[in-house]
């Protein structure tokens, strides 16, 4: 199975052990992409869904992969310990809102659903267990906004009730659905939302790129050997 690691941020990807001295093998539209041997491409497709969406689409059509692996750190909207790897069970978006034409909050037109799940996130877990990495399953909200303490994080969390609050996933899950592509995402715990040392602790995310990164490659390596 052809797989590809899509990350938003250049410090993400070079979280992965020697991806610091890689040269993307090609860029598009601004993307680099990068040869990480085996079948396994990855690329740093930046922050936000539209960048994302772009991205992960370059992926499905130019490189024809069979499963993109989306990773990196978040904010978390519950109470786990900074570097928890989180395996996404589902996604929704919370900046998505057509509410005044008669829809449900969240709901994406055209695909017309506000839930996007993942592939096998159970077997994900399992297969993290097997490289020796605990992982717990959750729900994540994508939106265009960094989430911070305060009235609309509180607004997130009491109707999307998501465990993790980040900026792309949905929409790589969306793309994904629509090219028949399976999706999968792996995240570490980066910063709480409502605790007051939330911006301390994303600026010294260490921890949690260092808990992504040593597994990230593996788990990807496992995975190919899966089937969608």
């Amino acid at each position: 199975m052809k797989v590809a690691l899509q990350f938003a941020m250049p410090v993400e990807f070079r979280a992965l052990p020697g991806a610091g001295e890689l040269e993307p093998f090609e860029t598009v539209s601004g993307v680099p992409f990068f040869d990480l041997g085996e079948g396994l491409t990855a690329c740093v497709g930046g922050v936000s869904k539209v960048n994302a969406a772009m991205a992960s689409e370059i992926l499905c059509l130019k490189y024809g992969v069979d499963l993109i692996l989306n990773a990196g750190i978040a904010g978390c909207a519950i109470d786990l310990p900074t570097g928890t790897l989180v395996v996404a069970r589902e996604f929704v978006q919370h900046d998505v809102d057509t509410s005044g034409a008669g829809d449900p909050l969240g709901m994406v037109s055209t695909v017309n659903r506000t839930e996007f799940p993942t592939w096998a996130p159970e077997r994900c877990a399992a297969l993290l267990r097997r490289l020796g990495c605990e992982a717990v399953l959750g729900r994540v909200a994508t939106g265009d906004w960094f989430a911070v303490k305060g009235d609309r994080s509180a607004w997130i969390r009491d109707t999307f009730h998501p465990d993790l609050v980040e900026m792309e996933g949905c929409a790589i899950a969306q793309v994904c659905l629509r090219n028949g592509v399976g999706f999968a995402a792996l995240k570490s715990v980066s910063d709480h939302l409502f605790y007051d040392s939330q911006m301390e602790e994303y600026f010294d995310y260490s921890q949690a790129l260092e808990n992504l990164g040593r597994v990230v490659l593996p788990f990807a390596k496992l995975l190919q050997q899966e089937e969608v």
